[in-house]
């Protein structure tokens, strides 16, 4: 097997942890701002939803251009522009000339950003991983995206300490030094033969490009499956965004800190996993069986989390996060090892639009329904439909499946 920290993997590792540390700390932060602002959950809804909206059609309108235009460029340059971002949003507030509809500007612009950079960053990154090296390195990712949990309680005391603005210096200072990590990746995709003139890309080729996407997920029967079931996966995150905190705040005296005291147990088991996966090479031949396995019991564990007293929660939601990182272990590394390179972006795309399709079906769904029926209920049922989309969808397309997930990555 070869090396997995090599001089490039190491850049892009140090690049996304000091992106994602000032990134969440900023999220987070301006959070707090939007409520202290306005002092209305309206302002806050506004702000929420203008930072979502791109999510849903920026990652397929960048597809196609990510696999045309060169990936390592598009995410340093994107990092430089959300440095510039940021530093305008201090000059405004400095100078006194800050207002609501020029940040509600900025925040859909931000979100722009993130989806573009996300697709980026998922269709490069595996570009850097060494042959053999995929399970090891998504498991250092996966433990690496955990921190951005820890961020918020930081972000939270600096912001009532000392306000926004020495948050926002912060988020300048390590999207500037992301953004010049990665301009010394070397240049993997210089022999890429996909690549185009930006002059010579004609909207007529973009279209082509688009229509491929979709022809090439739909088929790819083990993809198609995959994406399905992730699609009604994500419903049920959606869910958990609706229902547990306040579930908590109506059941607990003080329930906001019991929440905090629960969900941290998920974050826990997630960090465990990575490392487990960092050490531990799951058996190739039986990565199909295992994630079918691990889907199941995860709808199991979720679906039935807050029927339990409060220490059972804790213990149910730290078997979920240990199988949720063997889940996106498996899923993440297979599919990218497996979609040819100048496909990974209109993939990623898709397969991004369609995680957050889902989600937002779950959060719309799961507010309404739980008007009606007990919370937990709710949460329950979005969770059978989940097990049962992984028996169906996935069990019932195992010979596609696993023809992706049982190979050497």
């Amino acid at each position: 097997m070869e090396k997995l920290w090599t001089k490039d993997f190491t850049i892009i590792t140090i690049g996304s942890v000091v992106s994602l540390i000032g990134n969440s700390m900023v999220g987070f932060a301006m959070s707090l701002f939007v409520l202290d602002y306005k002092a209305s959950t309206i302002y806050y809804a506004i702000y929420i939803f203008l930072y979502t909206l791109p999510q849903i059609a920026a990652p397929i309108i960048a597809g196609p251009l990510i696999d045309r235009f060169s990936r390592r460029k598009t995410i340093y340059y994107l990092d430089f522009v959300s440095t510039g971002l940021y530093l305008g949003l201090i000059g405004l507030i400095t100078f006194e000339i800050f207002s609501f509809p020029i940040f509600a500007a900025g925040v859909f612009v931000a979100g722009i950003i993130n989806s573009v950079y996300q697709v980026a960053f998922e269709s490069f990154y595996p570009m850097l991983i060494s042959e053999g090296n995929y399970s090891k390195a998504y498991s250092i990712a996966s433990t690496l995206e955990n921190f951005a949990f820890f961020m918020m309680p930081l972000a939270a005391f600096v912001y009532k300490t000392v306000g926004l603005i020495p948050i926002l210096i912060f988020s300048v200072v390590t999207f500037l030094a992301a953004a010049i990590c990665e301009t010394r990746i070397s240049d993997v995709e210089a022999d890429e033969k996909y690549l185009v003139n930006v002059h010579e890309y004609k909207g007529s080729a973009y279209l082509q490009d688009m229509k491929e996407g979709w022809k090439y997920l739909r088929g790819e029967k083990g993809l198609l499956a995959i994406a399905t079931y992730f699609v009604l996966s994500t419903m049920v995150s959606g869910a958990d965004q609706i229902i547990w905190l306040p579930y908590f705040k109506t059941t607990f005296a003080n329930g906001e800190y019991i929440f905090l005291t629960v969900t941290v147990f998920i974050v826990i088991g997630r960090m465990l996993g990575g490392v487990f996966h960092y050490k531990i090479k799951l058996p190739t031949e039986r990565k199909f069986n295992i994630a079918l396995g691990v889907y199941i019991s995860i709808a199991i564990l979720e679906g039935t989390c807050l029927f339990l007293p409060v220490m059972g929660m804790r213990i149910s939601l730290l078997l979920a996060g240990l199988l949720g990182v063997t889940s996106y272990n498996i899923r993440i590394s297979a599919t990218q090892a497996y979609v040819p390179n100048e496909k990974k972006g209109r993939f990623n795309g898709i397969f991004i639009m369609l995680m957050t399709g889902g989600a937002l079906i779950g959060e719309g769904l799961s507010g309404v329904v739980a008007e009606f029926i007990d919370m937990r209920l709710v949460l329950l049922g979005f969770n059978i439909i989940a097990g049962l989309g992984a028996i169906l969808i996935i069990g019932g397309n195992k010979r596609h499946v696993a023809e992706i997930y049982n190979r050497q990555s």
